[in-house]
Order: structure tokens, then C-alpha cells, then sequence
């Protein structure tokens, strides 16, 4: 944000409505749940913002009053301030959701990963039916006490709260492993809220191939069979953490859209965690986007080692060149807190995205971070990738079809109205 301005308007009607909410408020900290300390939703980093000039600040808050600005994949998630808490906080299953910064983002559609990303409460392992289930209700149960923040199941819910100045919220899951065999738990999860879904993460599930594992066969039997079913009922189907061929045949059998909600291209960075061009095409194609993210370490290129929002936008415009502008989105997938204590944390438990046959792939040199500048939280990240192209010259028609209109007419598409 530029010197000298004050507040964009949006984000003073907002924080009225937060109103100093924290999360479970409604309980006694201490007596009813563990309270740890929590990273600070604004400001986490000193002097880690970037600073635009007024002309570029100005023409972005005027098209953020004016556009739906939308992130394809983010976690609203407040981590503990010492990373060596994070396990024991994830295993409370009451993750607190960062309103302040909610209120500071300028976005008005989440696709929220949110806790249930690492659901292991009961289970010491990820992806446990009963803790998915409990973060994802916990989630709305605290929603429930607060006017910021609105969980939306339809684009009209979303236009609604866009309407009220509130920031909607999609309910999303990166991986259907929850689901076990049991294809009648998609229709669970769609009851519970979830309009999103990733078939597979990084390690294999029964419905297909995970980007880390050792071999691809596609989608299995199972994966078809729930494939159909998400597409009956109105689930957008994501690939982003499945393998290559899992992903290109989940495109090949879906009658609806097909999206990469956050990841990037692996011909600027070769690791398996971004996508190669013929997966990127066929989701394009079948009317689907690539959302490019932004999480520490992975949008990293050869021109930008230094991961920044700088890398994070070469990516996006080589998406842009590969696909095409109405097939490329902003998935910044960052949280509030240490993003890059958390990977070390919890990365083992996931399956290691930077295996491929067994191998890790050779990288060209580039610098590890403590954090991605530009792209550190949601407050921040959307807003700074829209005021890069507007530094660059981008028209506002294409500024809004990346902050919004891609992922609109996807949802719309698979949802309806």
C-alpha cells in the first residue's frame, strides 16, 4: 500500500463489521479451550509491505469497490506464534479464523482451504473422516457468532454478502481421502458446505495418484465412480496436488470444468507440485483455470530465485501465454503465520512434494526464504498480484477476468445460480 492514503473505504466498512471478534469468543479462553498465543494477522513481518505509487493504489481500490475480487485457494487459518505449538493447536480442532485481516484483504470471495487441510484432531494422521467433518462444523459453528464473515453455498449467497460489505466464504477441501470408499460422503460434504474439492493429494488415495507418489495409473474405479457423483452434485473437481495422468484423466471423464486451484508451471520450475503444459491445457480446455499460487518455496523461477511477488507473476503470465487470459486465476495459498514453519511441521505427513520416482528433481540455485514478499498472508496477496498488473499496464477488462471472472464463470457453470 502506498505513503500518504488513507484506508481504502472497503476496508473501513469491513473492520465496523468485524467489530473485534475473536475467534470462539462466545467460550471462556483457558476454562472451555487450550488459548494459545497466535501470530498477529496484520503486520506478522515488519516492513515487509510493498508500497505502490498513487496513481497505482488509487485505480486498484477504485476496481476493487467496483470488480468481485475472488482468491481460487487460500487458508483463513491463524497459526500459533511459536511454530513448536502448531501440533498441539491443530489437535484442539479449534483453529481460529484472522478476521482483522479477512477485513484488511480487499477480497470478497475466499475459496477456503481452511483447517480441515490438516485435519488430524483424534488421528495422529491426516485425512481422518470423523476430524474433517469436526473442523469443518467447527469452522461454521464459529462463523455463526460473528457478521464479517460469510459462509456461501451459491454465487447469489456471494453477491449477497458482497452486497452487505461481508467477505463470502466457499468451503473447500484439497484431497477426497476423507471419503474412504464411501462415494455417499461426497453428498455429506456437499451438505456440510463443501462446493470444491480435490480428488487426490500429494500421497495416492483410493480414487487416484498423488503428485509425490512413485507411479500414475489414472483414476481408479473408485475415482470415476466419485468423480460422477461431484459432478452431479454440483462439486467443482480440483487437481491440483493429483498426479499428471490422475489430473488429465479426471479431465478426459468429467462433464464439468476441471481446475488447478493452486500451483503453477513446471516449465519455469521443475518440480512435481506445478503442473506441466498438457495438464494445464486440458483444464483450460475443458473450461477450467489454473489458479497460480504463491505458499513459500514453490512458484519460485530461474529469472526470480528469490521467491517474491515478482516469481509468483512470471508464473501467472506464462500461464497467460500457454492458455490464454480467461483460464488463469489468482490461488495465492497462504495463512496467517509462519507459512514456512508450518511446511516443515507438517510436510512429512503429507508425502514429500518434491519427490518424483523416487528422486527429487534437480533445481536450478535459488534462496530460501523465511517468507514470500507481496504474497506473506490474504490480506495481502490478491491485492498486490491486482496492483502489479495495473503497474504494468494491464487493462481492467483482464485484471478482472484474473481477480475473479475466470473462477465466477467456473462456479456458475458447475453450481448454477
Amino acid at each position: 500500500m502506498s505513503t500518504g492514503l488513507p484506508l481504502p473505504a472497503k476496508t473501513v466498512r469491513r473492520l465496523e463489521l468485524w467489530d473485534s471478534y475473536r475467534s470462539y469468543q462466545y467460550l471462556e479462553a483457558g476454562e472451555d479451550f487450550r488459548a494459545f498465543e497466535l501470530a498477529p494477522a496484520i503486520g506478522r513481518v515488519p516492513g515487509s509491505a510493498l508500497e505502490w505509487s498513487e496513481d497505482v493504489e488509487v485505480r486498484a481500490r477504485d476496481f476493487e469497490e467496483r470488480h468481485p475480487v475472488i482468491s481460487a485457494h487460500d487458508h483463513l487459518s491463524l497459526r500459533p506464534a511459536d511454530p513448536g505449538d502448531f501440533a498441539d493447536y491443530r489437535r484442539q480442532g479449534r483453529e481460529s479464523i484472522p478476521y482483522e485481516g479477512v477485513a484488511h484483504s480487499g477480497v470478497d470471495l475466499f475459496f477456503d482451504g481452511g483447517p480441515a487441510a490438516v485435519s488430524m484432531i483424534r488421528s495422529h494422521a491426516p485425512w481422518d473422516w470423523d476430524d474433517t467433518v469436526s473442523d469443518l462444523a467447527m469452522r461454521q459453528a464459529d462463523l455463526a457468532h460473528q457478521r464479517l464473515v460469510a459462509p456461501v453455498r451459491t454465487l447469489e449467497e456471494a453477491d449477497r454478502a458482497r452486497a452487505g460489505d461481508q467477505v463470502g466464504v466457499v468451503l473447500t477441501l484439497e484431497s477426497a481421502s476423507p471419503i474412504g470408499n464411501d462415494i455417499d460422503r461426497l453428498d455429506l460434504l456437499h451438505g456440510l458446505g463443501v462446493r470444491l474439492l480435490g480428488l487426490v493429494y500429494s500421497e495416492s488415495n483410493q480414487l487416484g495418484s498423488g503428485l509425490a507418489d512413485t507411479g500414475d495409473t489414472g483414476l481408479t474405479l473408485l475415482g470415476r465412480r466419485a468423480l460422477r457423483r461431484m459432478n452431479d452434485l454440483g462439486i467443482i473437481v480440483d487437481v491440483s496436488h493429483s498426479g499428471d495422468a490422475t489430473a488429465l484423466d479426471a479431465v478426459r471423464r468429467s462433464a464439468a470444468p476441471v481446475v488447478i486451484t493452486h500451483a503453477g508451471s513446471r516449465a519455469l520450475w521443475p518440480t512435481p507440485r506445478m503442473k506441466p503444459d498438457d495438464v494445464i491445457r486440458a483444464c483450460a480446455g475443458s473450461g477450467g483455470f489454473i489458479g497460480v499460487e504463491a505458499a513459500p518455496h514453490t512458484t519460485i523461477t530461474a529469472q526470480h530465485p528469490r521467491h517474491s511477488l515478482d516469481s509468483v507473476m512470471e508464473h501467472i503470465e506464462r500461464c497467460i501465454d500457454l492458455v490464454g487470459i480467461d483460464h488463469v486465476a489468482f490461488g495465492p495459498d497462504t495463512n496467517f503465520g509462519d507459512h514456512t514453519a508450518w511446511h516443515r511441521t507438517f510436510a512429512p505427513l503429507f508425502g514429500k512434494d518434491d519427490a518424483h520416482d523416487g528422486k527429487a528433481p534437480e533445481l536450478p540455485p535459488h534462496e530460501e526464504v523465511a517468507y514470500v514478499r507481496g504474497c506473506e498472508n490474504p490480506a495481502e496477496a490478491v491485492g498486490n498480484m491486482i496492483r502489479w498488473l495495473f503497474e504494468r499496464g494491464y487493462s481492467e477488462a483482464d485484471v478482472a477476468k484474473l481477480a475473479g471472472g475466470n473462477v465466477r464463470r467456473v462456479a456458475e457453470t458447475v453450481w448454477g445460480r
